[in-house]
């Protein structure tokens, strides 16, 4: 069952113009936009302390992508948060029969990078979050726009934002992003864990991956590294 999620996955390619493809530009790419910093953001810290975030964002190979290249983020690992322990595969969760949202866990150093930068960058190059469970030719509520939240205080910074984006009409339509309490986060699959690295030719990841990285590094210059911080063998199951 895992083997036809991921070739489901890979036929989605057959939206893509041929186009494109022939004239290697990667869709996507010139997608993004800088939204404006959050107004409210967390609570400044002292250097080296850790702070954990869990989103979700469509596809969690290209998100974990994003914050692997990002200044202060020590780990971001693929995994699903939502549903039980019992459902959390890739096979079950793929299907769409399970409560679960494909996510990353991302740990930084808000001495580094703050709460608050995390989701800008979650706003503005990781997803599109007007769309409503689905993310390009990802479709089903597996691949909704969510941020788990670990506590009132993520709560606060991340609905306060919400309304700042939507007040200030910064997308077309309304943010679908759900904010959730995050009850467990369930690592994904080891050969998930660093996908993009390892498979950067890949279709689907030179296709919709790579240009969110691009974006970050265009985009997001001063907090974006050249070199990914990588999951730990460790990291998944």
């Amino acid at each position: 069952m895992a083997e036809r999620a991921m070739l489901r996955r890979l036929l989605s390619l057959v939206l893509v113009p041929l186009g494109l493809l022939l004239a290697g530009v990667p869709a996507g790419a010139g997608q993004a936009v800088v939204v404006p910093p959050p107004a409210l953001d967390g609570a400044a810290a002292q250097a080296g302390a850790s702070e954990t975030i869990v989103l979700a964002g469509g596809c969690f190979w290209g998100v974990q992508a994003v914050f692997q290249h990002v200044k202060g983020v020590s780990r971001a690992v693929s995994g699903y948060a939502g549903g039980t322990k019992e459902s959390a595969t890739y096979p079950l969760v793929s299907a769409g029969r399970t409560s679960h949202a494909e996510v990353v866990e991302v740990t930084f150093d808000p001495s580094v990078v703050t709460y608050g930068t995390i989701l800008q960058i979650y706003f503005s190059v990781v997803h599109d979050p007007t769309e409503l469970d689905r993310q390009g030719p990802d479709v089903g509520p597996q691949y909704r726009s969510a941020i788990f939240v670990a506590g009132p205080e993520q709560r606060r910074v991340a609905e306060a934002y919400i309304a700042q984006l939507d007040k200030a009409g910064v997308f077309r339509k309304r943010i679908a992003t759900r904010v959730d309490d995050l009850a467990a986060f369930y690592p994904a699959e080891a050969y998930h864990q660093d996908y993009a690295t390892l498979h950067p030719n890949q279709p689907y990841i030179y296709i919709h991956d790579r240009p969110k990285v691009e974006n970050l590094k265009r985009l997001f210059a001063a907090q974006s590294r050249t070199t990914p911080v990588l999951v730990n063998a460790s990291g998944a199951k």
